[in-house]
């Protein structure tokens, strides 16, 4: 008898592949309503491939938001209003087109949702009928509601992988603090009790790759559910 595959270990929902929580030190969300502050400090939050900015409040309080490139300490923020400098929150209407954005919030007040890693930042391409369109990382055009808000500018860390890990346990600590596996294994490469693509005497599937998606688990890899196989 073979062993489960991996989308079955990781389904299973156990402590190896669940989302380490415990590493999210704070909150980065927007708050609720329009308000300005000052960056107080410059934190690292372990579970993040970016830093993340305090802000004081200048009505009380405190809150995070993901640094951008080039902020400093000292620095005034607003949320809100129209005032497009780097670290501010807007509305996506109030954006100018070709304009850098992140953290993009897919409805008005969840508090962001998208491009939020590190070096990551998406585009303003047009603004029409309430609607705001976004060149997303993956270069796909998205249209968000124009009350939605962004923070203007890069997220910051866009230099870490520029640095090679240069050996395995080095690449061992940075998946384990997001409760993954530096080491993945070919379907390919693996015995046909392992896997749907193993066996045979060459690398390769050996058959589609294209399954259904209410297929049972020990049959669903490769492309599920897919819309089209690739080939035109």
């Amino acid at each position: 008898m073979g062993k489960r595959l991996r989308p079955q270990r990781r389904g299973k929902g156990g402590p190896r592949y669940r989302a380490p929580t415990h590493r999210y030190k704070f909150n980065v969300s927007y708050p609720p309503q329009d308000v300005s502050g000052t960056v107080s400090d410059i934190v690292n939050d372990p579970a993040r491939t970016s830093v993340v900015a305090r802000i004081d409040y200048i009505s009380g309080g405190q809150g995070y938001i993901i640094a951008p490139e080039g902020i400093q300490i000292g620095r005034m923020i607003s949320i809100g209003g129209e005032m497009v400098e780097v670290g501010n929150i807007l509305p996506l209407g109030s954006i100018p087109e070709g304009t850098y954005i992140y953290n993009i919030e897919i409805s008005p007040g969840d508090g962001g949702k998208l491009v939020r890693s590190s070096g990551t930042y998406a585009t303003v391409v047009s603004h029409e009928g309430g609607k705001t369109v976004i060149q997303l990382p993956s270069k796909q055009m998205k249209a968000f509601p124009s009350l939605a808000r962004a923070t203007v500018g890069v997220v910051s860390g866009g230099w870490r992988t520029e640095k090679p890990f240069v050996k395995s346990g080095k690449k061992f600590h940075a998946y384990q603090s997001k409760s993954m596996s530096h080491i993945h294994v070919r379907g390919s490469a693996m015995n046909p009790v392992n896997h749907p693509f193993g066996g045979g005497g060459h690398q390769g599937p050996g058959r589609s790759t294209t399954v259904s998606r209410h297929a049972p688990p020990g049959k669903k890899v490769g492309l599920i559910g897919a819309k089209r196989s690739g080939r035109k």
